[in-house]
């Protein structure tokens, strides 16, 4: 586990419940974001609350969505509104002798701040293609790039990633003096995301790129 035990960099980042876990470190950061291809993004629009799970990807030190001009999420989020995002992988249950005992193991990021809009046809452009090498890399060579249409209705935007912290934890089970005896399995089952073997659609007699064909390995 490679946590770092500097200062959060803001009072809403302290990690206070198991503060132990926390980590600051950027490196950390980085890797659970460009894990996942999810994250969730929660909100108070005024009346209600929200939680919204959208596509993402990382470049440099900035989140990266992108949505329709016209959806919810995008108009909330061009207002400068605050959000709070978060991010999971959960690496194994954990299996205590005790059933209060039992926990996970998992790396998590929260990230707070308000997004901001990128502008101009070829800075949308490069975003997106940021986004398509994260889905497959030599992908934007080959699939017909976004017309003029397709990208004036899409929003593209961005958040710092400077208001944010990362909780890890990789352990065995913890299990109190009094029950180290009971006959009990005590343990990890692990979990991980794999590759499946690509499912082909209307692509017979084209040549399978490299990034199909290694998918699965």
């Amino acid at each position: 586990m490679n946590n770092s035990h500097t200062t959060a960099p803001s009072p809403r980042t302290r990690i206070r419940r198991i503060p132990e876990l926390a980590s600051y470190d950027r490196s950390a950061l980085y890797q659970i974001i460009d894990e996942s291809y999810v994250c969730h993004i929660a909100f108070h629009d005024g009346e209600n609350s929200h939680c919204i799970p959208t596509a993402c990807w990382r470049d440099e030190d900035f989140l990266y969505i992108h949505g329709s001009n016209g959806g919810r999420l995008t108009k909330m989020l061009l207002g400068r509104r605050q959000v709070s995002i978060a991010i999971t992988h959960v690496d194994g249950l954990v299996l205590a002798k005790s059933a209060f005992s039992h926990t996970m193991n998992y790396r998590s990021a929260v990230i707070y701040g308000a997004f901001e809009l990128i502008e101009g046809r070829e800075q949308k452009l490069a975003a997106m293609d940021v986004f398509m090498d994260k889905i497959a890399a030599g992908r934007k060579q080959e699939a017909r790039p976004g017309n003029d249409k397709e990208l004036a209705a899409t929003s593209v935007l961005r958040i710092s990633l400077v208001e944010a912290a990362s909780k890890i934890s990789n352990t065995l089970p913890v299990d109190k003096e009094e029950d180290l005896d009971l006959p009990v399995w005590a343990g990890v089952l692990p979990l991980r995301v794999v590759h499946g073997e690509p499912i082909h659609a209307n692509s017979e007699g084209l040549t399978t790129p490299d990034y199909v064909k290694n998918w699965a390995q």
